[in-house]
């Protein structure tokens, strides 16, 4: 569809109307009521241009544009003006395009030789892969994904939160009270409570902390016993992490976490004492930002300990060193927007042009309508407990339904698992919102059930006709609402890809397969698709086709399997 809307765009731009090519291809819309077109220019921007009003200018320009080739006709709608694009030429540049490119469709190779690290999910070792850490896990996937598959070459990178002050409080907590059976046998538990116990009793002895921060500082320089427990705690962990990556289906090109980078903190400090940039307050090292109307950030505690920031600094110096990115991402919840200003400014004042390219991708936060399996540990809700049971309820429902599936366990795995991840990318990623098991498995709902369904269903067509490839055809015969409204929110999918791409914002592809979902079970519902006219068989057959390609193609690039029966 974009071949028509550059046609317009050059058509408006030949006009001379005081707007470049890109400004007018830019304001060009898709309406939202099929009646009112398939692209709409709007004239508000030309009223201070022409000094008119911007209705009238449409019915101006209307008659100077006269004709453009594949629009049908053109009308005016107050200030808008409407093209109708020709059927026949929507059926066939469109579904040709899906049958000809087919798993790739809409992947514009816009990233080659473009290097693009992305940093996302990033949890605690000795803490526990709670149900806070699914936003930023699913959509950095998603991110990676959308990002590899427009030809980027990118790097994903699990930021392990296996350094600081808080790993004295653990080393600090062991030597109190440890017990290496206990946590050999349950890990993540045991761990968590000498955590809790250490820092609820240094609220009554505030000596305890000094002790745990003496603890970071052996760790720091080396001491023998710390950095062992150290090494066994993140062993412990990465072990627990892993089983729950594995359930996602996802992986990373590193664990380069903050103790990898804290080895660069002196090459860091050096430079910032050589740039002049530190300044002394109250015993600590700190870099003044009062410029950049941002508060200072400390480099170095008075204890002559490194802050979490200085490791961060370290960190997008590595990277670029080592990768020379084109873009730095950070898949970090909106808390940290102070942060990440901070790191940008400061990298700014040393002189390394690539701040700019160091972005901060923040997100809002999830809680729990159903805090009812949280019980037997405490108030953590285990990200590996939610997606079990999401598995569990998925599974049940199919029993229910009395689903007819070779291998029941598998599909309630992809189906409940890839409900979880939908349910996450389906939000606006910025937006907080609530965890609810009604609507996460809802089949009727705007759901990842749903459109697993629909996929199942385009499928089940396809195998009972007994096609299951087509190749490029003359479409002509697809001309009713239901047909027209399918085939244009399939070939509005690559639109919505680029813009995910330039937003980093997932949930632009899953609403756009949400949409193909939907407008297929329209047609299925409006059409019988096996018809005795050969020729409009073959072009339901096709479109049927490509709706399952692209519902496909838009749920593996947010990281979710489709079954073929449900």
């Amino acid at each position: 569809m974009k071949d028509q809307k550059e046609l317009i765009a050059k058509k408006l731009e030949s006009l001379n109307i005081g707007l470049s090519y890109d400004e007018i291809y830019n304001l060009i819309e898709i309406p939202p009521q099929d009646d009112m077109g398939d692209y709409s220019f709007p004239c508000f921007s030309l009223a201070k241009i022409k000094r008119k009003n911007p209705a009238q200018i449409a019915s101006e320009l209307k008659e100077e544009i006269g004709e453009i080739e594949t629009i049908e006709k053109i009308e005016v709608l107050n200030a808008y003006i409407n093209f109708f694009a020709d059927k026949s030429f929507i059926q066939n540049q469109i579904l040709n395009e899906v049958l000809e490119e087919k798993e790739n469709y809409g992947k514009k190779q816009i990233g080659t030789g473009k290097n693009v690290t992305i940093d996302f999910s990033a949890p605690n070792i000795a803490k526990p892969f709670h149900i806070g850490h699914i936003r930023s896990t699913v959509i950095g996937d998603a991110i990676r994904n959308i990002y590899k598959a427009l030809g980027y070459n990118t790097i994903g990178i699990n930021y392990i939160g296996d350094y600081g002050t808080q790993f004295g409080v653990m080393i600090a907590a062991y030597k109190l009270w440890g017990d290496k059976e206990a946590i050999d046998a349950d890990p993540i538990n045991e761990l968590l409570k000498l955590y809790v116990r250490y820092n609820s009793e240094a609220e009554d002895d505030p000596s305890m902390m000094d002790a745990a921060r003496a603890e970071f500082r052996n760790l720091e320089e080396g001491q023998e016993e710390a950095v062992e427990l150290w090494q066994w705690f993140k062993d412990l962990s990465l072990k627990e992490f892993d089983r729950v990556y594995e359930i996602l289906d996802i992986k990373f090109d590193n664990y380069h976490g903050e103790s990898y980078n804290a080895k660069a903190e002196p090459r860091v400090i050096k430079e910032l004492k050589d740039k002049k940039l530190l300044v002394e307050s109250e015993g600590a090292q700190i870099m003044d930002l009062s410029d950049e109307d941002l508060p200072p950030a400390i480099i170095l505690k008075s204890n002559g300990s490194s802050a979490y920031i200085t490791r961060d600094i370290a960190t997008a110096e590595n990277r670029d060193m080592e990768y020379g990115y084109y873009k730095n991402l950070y898949v970090v919840a909106s808390q940290q927007n102070l942060h990440f200003q901070q790191l940008r400014k400061i990298l700014k004042k040393m002189g390394h042009d690539y701040w700019e390219k160091c972005i901060h991708i923040p997100f809002g936060l999830v809680s729990m309508k159903d805090k009812t399996l949280s019980t037997r540990r405490g108030h953590v809700i285990f990200l590996e407990d939610v997606l079990n049971k999401a598995i569990e309820k998925t599974k049940e429902i199919m029993v229910e339904r009395n689903a007819d599936i070779d291998d029941i366990d598998k599909t309630a795995q992809i189906v409940g698992i890839g409900a979880v991840k939908f349910q996450e990318l389906y939000n606006n990623r910025i937006k907080d919102y609530v965890f609810n098991w009604d609507n996460l498995l809802n089949f009727n709902g705007e759901t990842g059930p749903y459109v697993q369904y629909t996929y199942a269903r385009a499928k089940s067509v396809l195998r009972k006709a007994g096609k299951e490839e087509f190749e490029k055809m003359n479409f002509s015969k697809l001309n009713t609402a239901e047909e027209m409204a399918l085939i244009k929110s399939i070939g509005l999918f690559e639109d919505a890809l680029i813009k995910a791409h330039d937003k980093y914002e997932p949930s632009m592809v899953s609403r756009a397969i949400m949409d193909i979902a939907k407008n297929f079970n329209k047609f299925y519902n409006a059409h019988q698709i096996n018809v005795e006219d050969e020729q409009l068989q073959n072009e339901r057959l096709a479109l049927t086709y490509a709706a399952a390609i692209v519902i496909k193609e838009g749920l593996a690039l947010l990281g979710i399997k489709t079954v073929e029966k449900m």
